[in-house]
């Protein structure tokens, strides 16, 4: 009994040693990559924050001078740029590291996921990398540079919203609107080339098409986002459908017309993506005459954010050649943050100022303790909620008060048409972005079908809005988005959403306060503090749902989205 008990004893000793040995060997092997992983984010961190800076500078230099000297230094920048993820030897490296599951650190795996995801988007020939950004800048200097004509006169976009705002003049309505769309058949073809290029890239790395390769590359499952759509469709289909009577009836009435012959020249907007002022109140004039850019920055320091430093580095207002359009940039990753904007004094602008530098402090107060590869936002919606949060302030009554010191009668006089506004601008917002993201996925599905046709049977689904009788042009084209920020727009929904969500949990938990609708956070740090806390400072150091999890105790969901604006009606 003795000796096989020693027996079984020497057997146990051998299995230990063996299992010893091979945990040992595996833990060298991880050990191993672990150090490969953090030489390799040491090279790539060297080689990058100056490359990203350089492109960055070139693409600020290029949207305010509108030169194409200063777009051919942009292309050759972005080239350069997008040559480093190219890199084969790096990407076997990553992928050989994810493989194998990973390293035991937390920081340095989040790291692996980010790279190996803007590496595998890249593994394709340095040539169709080199085209597709020549041709990105062609159409980009094609935006940037064109200008409406409407009877022999110039005008800028600005222009051309006032115009579709203001006037009563059916004819003149007509003639501005098709003007601005006589761009669509400068760009359309080389929008077609490009999104085949794209998708040459999806297919060669083993994706369907460039659609969905952008959706599942930036942690978005394809089929969770149709999902989604689908659920917001059925979500708002009907609210959307009494309000747009609503609109007819008011638009007719004032232009003298039937309702069945409003066309869409008569929305007010370029596209109907922002609501037509059919309430008595009029948001332009509280704005006018006012220092929006000092609103802006007294707002911002209110909630303990400093913003002095992006706007001496912004450039704010019109000028020739300039993208007319808003954007913020982050140029280094280390703190340089600029806002281009076009500014005049109307809620449009007070809404868009507060909405690009949302965007500001996000970047801004991102934690530069952490590594350089996670300094983004958790996800691009991540950011646009939050300068969709702040924007929503513009047509706040409780704002409003805090900002232009409206009185307590002006503000009871103005707060429900306020939110009615609001209301309106998200509803109406909620369905053009349906016509977006589902033209976005058909045209990415098949480049070469009927567009014209495609675009307008979604509009009319949608956006419940007439096609011009005989018209067979692409007006799609005429929408920059899809073809400088491409796959991108539906996010602009995801972060509206969100945006409803933070604002619950900051008036619900911080303020202790049920005003979902009323509150405008005017002097509260605690708000400030709270964001940069949970939102802004962790960055991409987890995916965006955790992080949303994180900063609000659930995931994202569209309970409180249909609380503000679908529930109420």
């Amino acid at each position: 009994m003795k000796r096989k008990t020693n027996q079984i004893i020497s057997l146990l000793l051998i299995v230990s040693a063996i299992v010893l040995i091979n945990a040992c060997g595996s833990t060298n092997k991880k050990d191993d990559m672990k150090a490969e992983l953090k030489d390799f984010i040491k090279s790539y961190e060297d080689t990058m924050r100056p490359l990203v800076k350089e492109y960055s500078e070139a693409v600020w230099n290029a949207e305010i001078s509108g030169k194409e000297e200063d777009y051919a230094k942009v292309s050759e920048y972005g080239i350069k740029y997008s040559k480093y993820f190219t890199n084969k030897e790096n990407f076997e490296l990553l992928k050989k590291i994810k493989d194998a599951g990973g390293v035991e650190d937390t920081l340095l795996n989040r790291q692996l996921d980010v790279l190996y995801n803007a590496f595998l988007g890249n593994q394709v020939s340095e040539t169709l990398i080199e085209e597709i950004i020549q041709m990105e800048t062609d159409i980009s200097l094609k935006y940037n540079t064109f200008r409406v004509v409407v009877d022999g006169d110039t005008v800028t976009d600005n222009e051309v919203e006032d115009i579709l705002v203001n006037s009563t003049d059916n004819a003149k309505l007509e003639k501005t609107w098709k003007a601005h769309k006589s761009i669509g058949p400068l760009v359309a073809d080389d929008i077609i080339a490009i999104v085949k290029k794209r998708n040459e890239v999806a297919q060669e790395l083993g994706f369907n098409n460039y659609h969905e390769m952008s959706l599942q590359l930036s942690e978005q499952d394809p089929a969770e986002i149709e999902e989604l759509f689908d659920e917001l469709d059925e979500l708002t289909r009907d609210a959307f459908a009494v309000l747009k009577d609503d609109i007819d009836e008011f638009l007719a009435s004032r232009l003298g017309i039937a309702k069945e012959e409003l066309m869409p020249w008569h929305y007010q907007n370029r596209f109907f993506q922002e609501a037509p002022k059919i309430y008595t109140l009029d948001l332009d004039k509280y704005y006018e005459g006012k220092d929006l850019v000092q609103l802006t920055t007294d707002y911002y320091a209110s909630l303990g954010l400093d913003i002095t430093d992006m706007v001496e580095n912004s450039d704010l207002f019109e000028k020739p050649g300039k993208n007319q359009h808003a954007f913020c940039i982050d140029i280094d990753n280390e703190g340089d943050v600029r806002i281009l904007c076009n500014v005049k004094d109307n809620y449009k602008w007070m809404n868009t100022m507060l909405h690009e530098y949302g965007h500001g402090v996000y970047d801004k107060y991102i934690s530069r303790e952490l590594p350089f590869s996670l300094r983004d936002p958790a996800h691009t919606f991540t950011t646009e909620a939050i300068a969709m949060m702040f924007g929503r302030m513009a047509s706040n009554a409780q704002w409003m008060q805090d900002m232009l010191g409206i009185s307590d009668e002006e503000k009871a006089k103005i707060q429900e048409d306020a939110y009615k506004y609001t209301r309106l601008e998200q509803l109406v917002f909620s369905r053009w972005s349906q016509v977006m993201y589902r033209f976005e996925k058909a045209l990415y599905e098949d480049p070469d079908q009927d567009l014209n046709k495609l675009w307008w049977n979604l509009v009319e689904k949608y956006q419940l809005m007439k096609k011009p009788e005989g018209r067979n042009e692409p007006d799609w084209a005429s929408k920059i988005h899809i073809a400088t920020s491409p796959c991108y727009y539906h996010n602009y929904h995801l972060g509206e959403l969100l945006a409803s969500q933070l604002n619950h949990y900051i008036v619900t938990e911080i303020m202790k306060s049920d005003q979902i609708n009323m509150s405008s956070y005017y002097g509260n740090e605690e708000v400030g503090q709270y964001l940069i806390d949970k939102v802004f400072a962790v960055g991409n150091r987890y995916t965006w749902n955790t992080m949303i999890e994180k900063a609000t105790g659930e995931k994202l969901t569209a309970k409180y989205y249909a609380e503000q604006f679908v529930e109420g009606l």
